[in-house]
C-alpha cells in the first residue's frame, strides 16, 4: 500500500508539474478579434507591441474605421501602424502592401488566426500570410502557389481615410526605404513615418506610378520573407529596428512582452471573465507609441531632432483617455507612465496644440486636458517640473474656449487645474485669480444646464455642444461636486435628478461625455448607488440609445456593453485609444479615479474573487469574500487587516502594497461608506 502511495503521489506531482508547464499566459486568454466588426470599437487584429510604431493588421473591403472588418472576407492587402479605436474614419493605414499572383483573383480569407503579436490568414488563391511584430520591426513571411508570375504591390500613399499628404523613397536590389507623411486624426496635424523594408529572395523593384511599387518574385520561389522597421527619427534608425531574429523567437519574444505587460494586473475568477478582462487589458496599452530609440534620439514637435535620457511618448488622445487609461497606466506601470508625463510635459517646450501640430512623430489624436493629467501625477507622486513650463500652462488657459456650455465646463476644469498648479508653485495671488473664474463655472451651468424643462435637453449638439446632450455634460463638474449639489438647489434635488438621469436611460456609456457619472452618488447619502450603476454598465444589460443621434425610443441598444466578441460595446461606440476599455478594467478591480488631478479612488465590488496590482515590490491585492453575481453592494471593507469605513482609497495607499477585503451582498448596507466621505470642492 505505501508503494502504491508512493507511485499515487508520483504521479499527482508529475499531473501539476505538467499543469505548470503548460499553463496559458495572459497573453493567451487575450482575443484580437474583440471590438472589430461594424461599428462597435473601431478595433483591429493588427500584429502590434505594447506602445510600438508598428502595427500589421489587414485592409479588408468594404473600408471601415480601423481598416478592418471580421465579417469581411474580401482583403486588399495589409498596412502597418494606426491608432487604434478613433473615429474621422480611423487613422493611420500606411503603406498597403497586397501580394499577387498571375491569376488576378481577389484575396479571399478562408481561415485567419491571431493573438497578440501575431496575425495570419489563408486565401482561395493559395497565397497563405503570416506576421509577426517585435518592437518597431516585423516579420512577414508569404507563401504562394507555383505560378508564372508572383510578388506584390506595395501603395506608399495609403491611409485609412485619404490622409496623404507627400513621401520619398529608394529602391535597391533588395530594399525600400524612405518617409512618407500623413494628416493625422480629424486632419488636424502632419506626421512622418520613416521605414526600411528588405527582402530575403531576390526580388525586381520597379516604379508602378502614383506613390506606388511593383515587387516581382523571381518564378522558383514560393515562400519569401520580408522585413519591414519603422521609426519616428530617420531612416537609419528604422534600418536598424530590422529584426534579426527568426519568426518563431520573435514571436515567442513578443508574446513575453505581452505577457509582462498583462500581468501587471493579475485577475483570479471565472475563466470566461478572466479571458474578457485580458482582452480589455489588452486594448489600453496599445498607445501612446514609444518614438524615442534606443541612443535616446527623439524628434519632438517642432520637427527638431532631440536627444533623451528617458524614453519619449507621443500619439496622445488625452481628451479620450485621460479620466479612465492615463490613470489606469499610472497604476500599472509608474516607471513608464513618469516617461510618459515627461513626455506630455515636454509639449509645451515644443508648441502644443489642442489637436496635433504639423511636425508630429507619430499620429495623434488630440491633447485637451494635459494640464489636468500633469496635477494628477503630480499628486499620485510623478515628478513634473512645472516652473520650467509654467508661462506655457498659463498661456493654454489664458486662451480656453468658454463660448459653448460644454466648452465652459471643460474649459473651467482646465483653469481649475492651473490654479492648483499654481499654488503648489508657490504663486498663491495669481492662483487665486484662475480659481475665481474656474469656479465662474456656476454662472454657465446656472445659464445651461439648470433647467430641465426646455426641450432640447435630450438632443446631442444642442446649443454648438459637442457629441453629448445637455443632459450628460451637466454632470462634468469633477472638481467642485461640492458646488454642483448646491446649484442643483441642494442634496435632495440632486439625487433626484441623478436618478432621472439613469432611470430614463440619458446616460450614454458610447462616449466619454459622461461616463464619470455612475460615480456621482459616492459622496452623497447613497453612496450604494454608484456601486450599482458601476457593476450596471461593466457587466449587466442596459438600454443606451446612439451618441451621434440618441434614436431616443428608436431601435435602442439592449444587451451588455462589454462582452468578448467582434461586435462588443454599443453600435457607434468607439474604444477611443483604450478609453473605454479602461473604464471596464477599473470597474473590474472596484477602483475607480474620483476626480483626475486628485490621487483618489472609489470602491466598488470587483468582479473577481481576487485582483492583484503588481506595479512594485509590493503588490496591492484586492480580495471580494462572496463575489457571487448579486452580489454587487458593499457590505464591509478592511485594508491590511482593519476596518474601512470610508467608500474611498488613496492613491499612495495602494502604492504602499497591502490587501483591501471587501465582503459583497446582494443588498445595500446603508450605514457603510456615508462617513468621512471624499468630496470635492473649489476652495
Amino acid at each position: 500500500m505505501a508503494a502504491l502511495a508512493r507511485k499515487a503521489l508520483f504521479a499527482a506531482f508529475l499531473i501539476a508539474s505538467v499543469q505548470i508547464c503548460t499553463a496559458q499566459s495572459s497573453s493567451d486568454d487575450v482575443n484580437v478579434f474583440l471590438g472589430s466588426s461594424g461599428d462597435h470599437g473601431q478595433l483591429s487584429p493588427a500584429a502590434s507591441y505594447p506602445f510600438g510604431l508598428l502595427s500589421i493588421a489587414p485592409q479588408t473591403y468594404p473600408k471601415l474605421h480601423t481598416g478592418y472588418e471580421h465579417k469581411a472576407r474580401t482583403f486588399l492587402g495589409f498596412t502597418h501602424n494606426r491608432v487604434e479605436g478613433v473615429g474621422c474614419m480611423g487613422s493611420g493605414g500606411n503603406i498597403l502592401i497586397t501580394p499577387f499572383i498571375s491569376d488576378p483573383s481577389p484575396l479571399i480569407k478562408t481561415t485567419e488566426k491571431a493573438s497578440p503579436g501575431s496575425y495570419s490568414v489563408a486565401f482561395t488563391n493559395g497565397i497563405n500570410a503570416a506576421f509577426v511584430v517585435n518592437g518597431n520591426g516585423g516579420l512577414e513571411d508569404y507563401h504562394f502557389p507555383e505560378t508564372t508570375s508572383k510578388g506584390f504591390k506595395i501603395d506608399l500613399s495609403h491611409t485609412l481615410a485619404n490622409r496623404f499628404v507627400a513621401e520619398e523613397h529608394t529602391s535597391a536590389h533588395n530594399s525600400i526605404s524612405g518617409w512618407i507623411d500623413s494628416k493625422t486624426t480629424c486632419n488636424a496635424g502632419t506626421y512622418r513615418v520613416y521605414y526600411y523594408i528588405t527582402f530575403d529572395k531576390p526580388v525586381n523593384i520597379s516604379d508602378a506610378g502614383d506613390h506606388s511599387l511593383s515587387v516581382v518574385i523571381e518564378n522558383p520561389i514560393t515562400a519569401i520573407q520580408l522585413k519591414i522597421a519603422f521609426s519616428s527619427v530617420d531612416i537609419a534608425h528604422a534600418q536598424k529596428n530590422i529584426l534579426t531574429t527568426s519568426a518563431t523567437v520573435a514571436r515567442q519574444q513578443t508574446k513575453a512582452d505581452w505577457s509582462r505587460e498583462l500581468d501587471k494586473l493579475k485577475v483570479r475568477g471565472s475563466r470566461d471573465e478572466e479571458k474578457k478582462f485580458y482582452s480589455f487589458l489588452y486594448r489600453t496599452i496599445q498607445s501612446p507609441f514609444l518614438v524615442s530609440e534606443k541612443d535616446g534620439s527623439y524628434r519632438a514637435t517642432d520637427g527638431s531632432l532631440q536627444q533623451s535620457n528617458t524614453p519619449v511618448y507621443n500619439g496622445w488622445a488625452i481628451w479620450d483617455n485621460y479620466r479612465t487609461q492615463l490613470p489606469l497606466l499610472a497604476l500599472l506601470d509608474p516607471a513608464r507612465y513618469q516617461s510618459i508625463i515627461n513626455s506630455i510635459a515636454a509639449l509645451y517646450k515644443y508648441g502644443k496644440k489642442d489637436y496635433a501640430t504639423q511636425n508630429e512623430p507619430s499620429n495623434t489624436v488630440r491633447t485637451e486636458h494635459a494640464i489636468v493629467v500633469l496635477l494628477d501625477a503630480y499628486r499620485k507622486g510623478f515628478h513634473v517640473d512645472f516652473k520650467s513650463i509654467r508661462d506655457s500652462l498659463i498661456a493654454e488657459t489664458d486662451k480656453l474656449d468658454f463660448t459653448h456650455p460644454d466648452k465652459a465646463l471643460e474649459s473651467s476644469y482646465d483653469t481649475w487645474a492651473l490654479s492648483q498648479i499654481l499654488e503648489i508653485t508657490g504663486d498663491k495671488q495669481l492662483s487665486d485669480r484662475y480659481k475665481a473664474k474656474a469656479a465662474q463655472w456656476r454662472a454657465y451651468w446656472t445659464k445651461d444646464f439648470k433647467d430641465l424643462t426646455k426641450n432640447d435637453i435630450d438632443k446631442v449638439g444642442a446649443r454648438g455642444m459637442y457629441q453629448g446632450t445637455i443632459w450628460q455634460y451637466r454632470w462634468l463638474v469633477t472638481f467642485d461636486f461640492k458646488g454642483l449639489i448646491e446649484e442643483t438647489g441642494g442634496e435632495t434635488t440632486y439625487l433626484k435628478e441623478l436618478d432621472a438621469f439613469f432611470q430614463n436611460d440619458y446616460y450614454n456609456h458610447a462616449n466619454e461625455t459622461d461616463i464619470q457619472a455612475p460615480l456621482m452618488y459616492n459622496f452623497t447619502s447613497q453612496p450604494w448607488k454608484s456601486q450599482d450603476m458601476v457593476r450596471k454598465y461593466a457587466a449587466d444589460t442596459v438600454v443606451q440609445y446612439y451618441f451621434n443621434d440618441n434614436s431616443r425610443g428608436i431601435d435602442p441598444f439592449v444587451g451588455r456593453i462589454y462582452e468578448n466578441k467582434p461586435d462588443t460595446y454599443v453600435r457607434t461606440m468607439d474604444d477611443d485609444a483604450g478609453a473605454m476599455s479602461a473604464w471596464y478594467v477599473l470597474a473590474a478591480t472596484g477602483l475607480m479615479p474620483a476626480c483626475v488631478g486628485w490621487p483618489v479612488y472609489y470602491l466598488s465590488v470587483p468582479l473577481f474573487e481576487e485582483v492583484r496590482i503588481v506595479n512594485g515590490k509590493n503588490p496591492f491585492i484586492i480580495q471580494t469574500k462572496k463575489p457571487f453575481a448579486g452580489n454587487r453592494y458593499i457590505q464591509s471593507v478592511t485594508l491590511n487587516g482593519k476596518a474601512l469605513l470610508r467608500n474611498w482609497i488613496s492613491h499612495e495607499e495602494i502604492a504602499k502594497g497591502g490587501t483591501l477585503v471587501i465582503v459583497a451582498g446582494d443588498r445595500p448596507n446603508k450605514n457603510w461608506g456615508v462617513k468621512d466621505q471624499w468630496i470635492t470642492e473649489i476652495k
